[in-house]
């Protein structure tokens, strides 16, 4: 008897593990295609070799055994006068269960915990990531096209690099369909670029970030202007030298006054004793995400890549289009080409695809946990339908019982849907405190929330519950639509 009872149980976990495996063949390649989206650097190698096939057959060896020795030495330890006896017997609910059936709820039980944790933790991530993409950026991210060049590497020199980079500038702004262009160092997003930068008496200070930008750049990104006007085609090298600050800046340099007109010096960085230059305020604006979505706003300076100082190397260019970004791909790379033959075009993407890179780690995080907290979930689902089906199975005398005494359908529903009331209570009350002292460790990785946010926990829990009746609800119709005399007959 236990030969045979084990023998079904490894083959239902063999052939649970083959299916596991199929599944995994599935998901490396979804894993793969959802890596590939994310930075050219970032690499996935995984694969299915006979060392993950031997721990799959393990596992699912492993599992036959634990799971199917124990109900097969329960099943052969018996009183059989006994055992006669209650299939004669109206069973009463629950004193009498068996020791396998309390097993199978606490099993149901843990995978119900273990749901609710998943779904905590997706639910954490999905919304991190829905804070994060509708941020304000402090600029417009529809219909913008960028990309790099670097003329330097084509063999141009010091003397015509900005030159170049103007004419090329205006060529693209000349492309129809094409409502601005304009160029910059370091995209916004991935700006990272520090400088030291002080006002006139003051010590240079290296927490000010800046951006070497073209001419139009805060009209084409549409930054708000504050006050003073943005950098102009008039800034010219020889002209004075002009700089746009954020209002990070004013706030920390110039409370209550208005900085345009005054002056700021930017310092040499392998020499800070001698100063590189004088430049004046024209202008402030809005505080844009400079270096990423996550920092607060920091004291940015914008000035213009062509006034000496650093000299332009590779510079990406921006174009703000009538329509799609993505269609005037060809035409960029047609004019770039017609203005140098030998200068290669490099990390086209439009903006909102730079921002969508920038939170790869994010959108990974909540498409993982999203799904591992739905497989959870069915998987809980299907064990709390059996655990149930199998009482409503057990009680069938019972309810005929009840059924022919007058009892009516609703009753029954209530008495079968109370048993995964009692479930999900317990599962939820196991997990709760789990989640809320383990969602810390995961802190770092939110934004606009906290670790334990009351939403979350309350939207997971309803979806919890949700799934709990719904897979009570198909045994509990059943049950409220037992025959009397069918189950008598059957009892």
């Amino acid at each position: 008897m236990i030969r045979q009872l084990l023998t079904e149980s490894v083959l239902l976990a063999f052939a649970g593990g083959g299916l596991g495996v199929l599944l995994a063949i599935w998901g490396i390649r979804f894993l793969g295609l959802l890596i590939s989206l994310g930075p050219s650097h970032t690499n996935l190698h995984a694969e299915l070799n006979w060392h993950v096939l031997a721990v799959a057959a393990g596992l699912s060896l492993l599992t036959g055994l634990l799971f199917g020795l124990v109900p097969a030495l329960q099943s052969t330890d018996l009183n059989l006068a006994e055992t006669l006896k209650e299939t004669t017997t109206v069973q009463a609910h629950p004193r009498t269960f068996s020791w396998s059936v309390s097993t199978t709820q606490a099993l149901v039980v843990g995978q119900i915990a273990i749901s609710l944790l998943m779904l905590v933790a997706a639910g954490l991530f999905v919304r991190t990531l829905s804070n994060l993409q509708s941020l304000n950026l402090g600029f417009n991210r529809e219909n913008l096209l960028l990309f790099e060049v670097n003329a330097r590497q084509s063999g141009h020199q010091d003397a015509d690099i900005s030159e170049f980079y103007e004419n090329l500038r205006q060529r693209l702004a000349a492309i129809p369909g094409v409502r601005s262009a304009t160029l910059t160092r370091d995209s916004l997003i991935q700006g990272e670029s520090s400088m030291p930068i002080s006002l006139p008496g003051q010590r240079p200070r290296d927490d000010t970030r800046f951006a070497m930008i073209g001419p139009d750049f805060i009209s084409t990104m549409q930054i708000q202007l504050v006050a003073g006007r943005g950098i102009e085609e008039r800034d010219r090298p020889g002209s004075q030298s002009v700089a746009v600050i954020n209002e990070e800046f004013a706030r920390r340099n110039f409370p209550g006054r208005n900085p345009v007109g005054h002056h700021l010096m930017i310092w040499k960085e392998d020499e800070q004793k001698n100063l590189a230059r004088d430049m004046e305020i024209v202008g402030v604006v809005r505080n844009a995400a400079y270096g990423g979505l996550r920092k607060e706003a920091l004291p940015v300076v914008y000035f213009g890549y062509n006034q000496g100082y650093p000299l332009p190397n590779e510079m990406r260019f921006v174009l703000r289009t009538a329509g799609d970004p993505t269609a005037f791909v060809k035409a960029v790379r047609e004019a770039v080409h017609q203005a140098d033959p030998r200068l290669p075009v490099s990390e086209m993407q439009t903006q909102k695809a730079e921002i969508a890179e920038s939170l790869q780690q994010e959108i990974l995080l909540a498409e993982l946990c999203s799904g591992f907290a739905v497989l959870a979930l069915v998987i809980a689902s299907v064990g709390l339908y059996g655990t149930i089906s199998y009482t409503v199975a057990r009680r069938t005398g019972e309810i005929g019982i009840r059924m022919a005494l007058g009892a009516r359908r609703g009753p029954v529903v209530w008495m079968v849907l109370r048993d995964v009331f009692v479930l999900a209570a317990v599962g939820l009350a196991i997990s709760l405190p789990i989640a809320f002292g383990t969602s810390r460790f995961i802190g770092s990785f939110l934004y606009g929330m906290k670790p334990n946010d009351p939403r979350t926990v309350a939207a997971a829990v309803t979806i919890l519950i949700g799934a709990a009746l719904l897979a009570g609800c198909i045994p509990a119709r059943r049950a409220a639509h037992i025959d009397p005399m069918t189950a008598l007959r059957h009892e």
